[in-house]
């Protein structure tokens, strides 16, 4: 609004100087008249440049997945699962207040349509603000993903193998997993780096560690989360990385002793055309109340090698163990086996296809079968 008030200002002086008589204009009329309009065109051009910086500054950005599971349940009685499903739909928002603060978001549309009654929901992934304390250093206030694992904080389609996401890390970690909270983040020496965070925690009826991800939505904060994680990258095409976690109750305060860790640690490895994943999580839960449904240990690993064909086109394998509840005696252990191929049309877009074999536990749904999907990234 200021700038077309301005603008009709200075359109009016022009006017006024254009209508006067030439006889009845001195130069001194003249000169004024002109000053004056110098003068606005300079507040306008000001102006103007002000609003062209503040939108450089925001940035919009994204990324999708449709998926189509075509899994025969091999448990008898099991319903098989066969679907379409634009599983994910992601907008990030970003803007730059200044050289040395920047805020950062993503909100997540899941399954295509939210409601009530409705497959999906809208989240609230990201939405944080970081101050650079200096040129190695910096603050992170706000709701950010927790710094432990490979896809938790990477994992845009274009980006792993695979159509879905690893389940070692899906039900260990448990990515996506974000909290909200205050951290610190940046370099020691080169090629070292480190995260430290205070965060809400979880809040695990059963001790079940994905269904205690609260979201940031109204979270019980009774017991908060302290994450810490230090990286290698020392050696171009090699991250070295192992992250902890202590929570000193994940029931916050149901149980009164279910106070725990988490232990991450992996490796990420590029030589030319070959490439290796590898990660290890486990939770060790104290207390009689865990420990009685096996609870108490919670562990998963994966490994997963891949060879890139051309750039467009890779391979991969991957073996992925996990066991929700390996405390006890009872046979609770999950095993997958996924092999299939991605091609990259372009560098941001991804189209993949995998199979799929499964081992698990008596009872449990067991599916076999064939993955797809589209995604991009931009």
């Amino acid at each position: 609004m200021k700038v077309g008030m301005n603008l009709a200002l200075a359109s009016t002086v022009m006017t006024s100087l254009w209508a006067l008589p030439a006889q009845a204009a001195s130069d001194a009329d003249i000169d004024e008249l002109r000053a004056i309009v110098e003068a606005q065109q300079d507040q306008i051009d000001s102006l103007l440049s002000g609003a062209s910086s503040n939108t450089s500054r925001t940035t919009l950005g994204g990324y999708g997945e449709m998926h189509y599971n075509n899994l025969t349940n091999q448990t008898a009685g099991g319903d098989d699962k066969k679907e379409i499903d634009f599983h994910r739909f992601v907008l990030f928002v970003s803007h730059e207040f200044s050289d040395s603060i920047r805020f950062n978001s993503e909100v997540e549309l899941e399954h295509s349509i939210a409601g009530e009654g409705q497959p999906g929901e809208i989240e609230l992934e990201q939405a944080y603000i970081d101050f650079d304390l200096n040129d190695h250093h910096t603050a992170r206030a706000g709701l950010f993903m927790i710094p432990v694992g490979i896809i938790n904080e990477t994992h845009e389609p274009d980006t792993f193998y695979g159509t879905e996401r690893n389940p070692a890390e899906k039900y260990i970690v448990p990515a996506t997993w974000w909290e909200g909270g205050a951290a610190l983040y940046g370099e020691l020496a080169p090629g070292v780096s480190y995260d430290l965070a205070v965060t809400s925690g979880l809040n695990s009826a059963g001790y079940d560690i994905r269904a205690g991800r609260q979201k940031v939505a109204e979270a019980v904060a009774e017991n908060l989360a302290y994450t810490g994680r230090l990286k290698w990258t020392a050696v171009r095409g090699l991250e070295v990385a192992a992250s902890v976690q202590w929570q000193d109750n994940i029931t916050q305060g149901v149980d009164a002793d279910a106070s725990a860790n988490l232990l991450e640690t992996h490796v990420v490895w590029s030589r030319g055309p070959m490439g290796l994943r590898a990660l290890y999580a486990s939770w060790r839960v104290d207390g009689d109340g865990a420990k009685a449904v096996g609870k108490d240990e919670q562990t998963g690993f994966y490994v997963e090698p891949s060879y890139k064909i051309t750039p467009a086109w890779g391979l991969f394998a991957r073996y992925n163990q996990w066991d929700t509840a390996a405390g006890d005696a009872a046979d609770s252990e999950f095993v997958q086996i996924n092999a299939g191929v991605n091609f990259w049309p372009h560098e941001r877009v991804v189209i993949k296809a995998d199979y799929q074999n499964q081992s698990v536990p008596a009872g449990e749904d067991e599916y076999d079968g064939f993955n797809m999907a589209v995604g991009y990234q931009f």
